[in-house]
């Protein structure tokens, strides 16, 4: 009886290996997927439930398999909520690991230097992977709920790449684009160059989001910035193009015209001295640098040449005769 039962233990424990010898060797190869799948693990749900939701994906994942995998691994108790991908030549092992550390899908969304308030907002809305919490409020209630002391959002968020995983709130991408900006703006102010015309922050923020606007070279960006400088330390009007063209709004057609030039609003640098209310764009850390950083020059003009460069004058006499050179095509 003992020889029986100690042959039994004995082929019991055999068994056992090969099983987990095969488990071990399962775990290792690479499961036969022609392309990522992407599948998401609900808050709460154990290995077994995490197994399901992959295999319901189309995971050629065995749940019971995966949750024996996960619990002899002692991993079960680790894994994650979250948005995940199974990708071509992932092991169960692998997939294991990257469930239990936590290493969810990353979505992204392009935040584009010189985009407004308006276009961060509409990308932000069409998002399918965000939560949208703020669809639908007004200006006043997203600055509110970011926390923020401003009154207008515009230039208040920094243009950027953001990653995030499925359904983080909208409410947290705005809050990450404002600090960003906040912190970055903070920054260049306590390095700004010193006696410059600008008396807070939030003055540096609409010169940067206009020097944006209007820099179609990054070796210029200096260089409008000294020009804008220039005229307002001596009291002149910017007559810049692009605040103009931000008054207008929405009704803008894409072809600024005089009369565009002489009407009075805020935002109309020729008819009004000064910088205007709000930045008209939200500018990104080379603009902030050039607006606090302005090239040594005594240009209070310039003109695009056609090619992305412009041509900086110091006289309007020379100013004028660029314009003819460069955009009249007068020689």
């Amino acid at each position: 009886m003992f020889r029986r039962l100690r042959s039994l233990f004995l082929l019991s424990l055999v068994l056992v290996s090969i099983a987990a010898g095969m488990g071990v060797w399962w775990s290792r190869q690479p499961m036969d997927l022609p392309e990522a799948i992407e599948f998401t693990i609900h808050p709460g749900t154990g290995a077994y439930g995490a197994g399901q939701s992959a295999a319901a994906a189309g995971v050629p994942l065995p749940a019971i398999l995966f949750a024996v995998l996960a619990r002899a691994s002692g991993r079960a108790a680790q894994l994650k909520a979250g948005s995940y991908a199974a990708e071509p030549g992932i092991t169960p092992w692998q997939l294991l690991d990257k469930i239990a550390r936590g290493a969810v899908l990353q979505f992204s969304l392009v935040i584009p230097e010189g985009w407004t308030f308006r276009q961060m907002r509409a990308a932000i809305e069409s998002s399918t992977q965000l939560n949208a919490t703020l669809a639908g409020q007004g200006e006043r209630a997203i600055l509110d709920a970011i926390a923020a002391q401003e009154a207008h959002p515009e230039g208040l968020f920094f243009p950027d790449t953001y990653l995030f995983s499925r359904g983080l709130a909208d409410i947290e991408l705005y809050k990450r684009a404002y600090r960003s900006q906040q912190q970055r703006l903070a920054a260049a102010w306590a390095a700004r160059a010193p006696d410059l015309p600008l008396k807070s922050p939030y003055e540096a923020l609409i010169l940067a989001s206009i020097i944006e606007k209007e820099t179609g070279r990054a070796e210029d960006r200096t260089q409008v910035s000294a020009v804008f400088i220039n005229r307002l330390r001596r009291g002149m009007p910017l007559q810049t193009d692009p605040t103009v063209i931000y008054g207008l709004g929405q009704s803008f057609d894409g072809n600024l015209r005089k009369q565009h030039l002489r009407t009075d609003n805020a935002y109309n640098t020729y008819r009004r001295g000064g910088l205007p209310p709000t930045p008209i764009a939200l500018p990104g850390a080379a603009s902030l640098s050039a607006a606090l950083h302005p090239a040594a020059s005594q240009a209070l003009y310039f003109v695009a040449r056609g090619d992305g460069s412009s041509v900086f004058s110091n006289t309007l006499d020379d100013h004028n005769r660029a314009v003819n050179t460069y955009q009249r095509r007068r020689h």
